[in-house]
C-alpha cells in the first residue's frame, strides 16, 4: 500500500504541473468545464463571458446561424444522457461535448477521459418544451431521451442542421478524440 501511495503522489505532482500548463493557456483553472469552454470558444466562434461565474451563460456565438445568441457549454467525460439545466436562467442554446457513451452501471474502476467523441446542440426553448410535455424534471442531471440526443448530434454525425460544421471544425474536434 505504501508503494501505491508513493506512486499516487508522483502522479498527482505530474498532474498538478500539467494543470498549471493548461491554466496558462486557457487563463482559468484547469477544470474540464473551463477547458471545454475554451475549446468551444475557438472551434465554434463563441465570445466567452468575462466572468466564469455568469449564471447559466458561458458566452455568445459571434457568427453563423446562432450569431448573437447565448450559449451554455458543457463538456462531460462520458455521454450518460443527462444535462444540467438551470431552469431560472436559460441560455438560447446548450452546446455539449462528451466523451464516450457510458454503458457501465457504476463508475468503480472506470475513468472519465478528457476526450471529445460527440458534440450536440440544443435549442433550449425546444428542449425544455419537449421535456416539460413528457413530465420530465428540468434541473441538475435532467434525463434527456436518446432520441433527442440523436437529433441534436453535430459531431461526428451531422444530424442537426442547427450548427453545420466545416471540415476545419471537424478536424479541430478530432484533435481531442480519445482513441489516439
Amino acid at each position: 500500500m505504501i508503494i501505491k501511495l508513493q506512486k499516487l503522489s508522483e502522479l498527482i505532482q505530474e498532474k498538478n504541473q500539467i494543470d498549471n500548463e493548461i491554466a496558462e493557456i486557457i487563463q482559468r483553472p484547469a477544470q474540464i468545464g473551463h477547458v471545454g469552454e475554451f475549446i468551444a470558444s475557438i472551434i465554434f466562434d463563441v465570445q466567452l463571458m468575462e466572468s466564469a461565474s455568469y449564471k447559466a451563460i458561458d458566452g455568445i456565438f459571434r457568427s453563423g446561424l446562432q450569431g448573437g445568441k447565448s450559449v451554455n457549454i458543457k463538456w462531460y467525460g462520458k455521454q450518460e444522457g443527462i444535462l444540467d439545466i438551470t431552469p431560472n436562467a436559460l441560455p438560447d442554446f446548450y452546446l455539449i461535448m462528451t466523451g464516450p457513451r457510458s454503458n457501465q452501471p457504476t463508475s468503480r474502476s472506470g475513468t472519465r477521459p478528457w476526450s471529445i467523441e460527440f458534440v450536440y446542440i440544443f435549442l433550449t426553448s425546444d428542449l425544455v418544451s419537449k421535456l416539460t410535455s413528457r413530465g420530465s424534471k428540468i434541473g441538475i442531471a435532467a434525463s434527456i431521451p436518446k432520441s433527442l440526443w440523436d437529433q441534436a448530434e453535430i459531431y461526428p454525425n451531422d444530424c442537426s442542421p442547427m450548427l453545420p460544421l466545416l471540415s476545419e471544425q471537424k478536424h479541430l474536434l478530432s484533435l481531442f478524440h480519445g482513441g489516439k
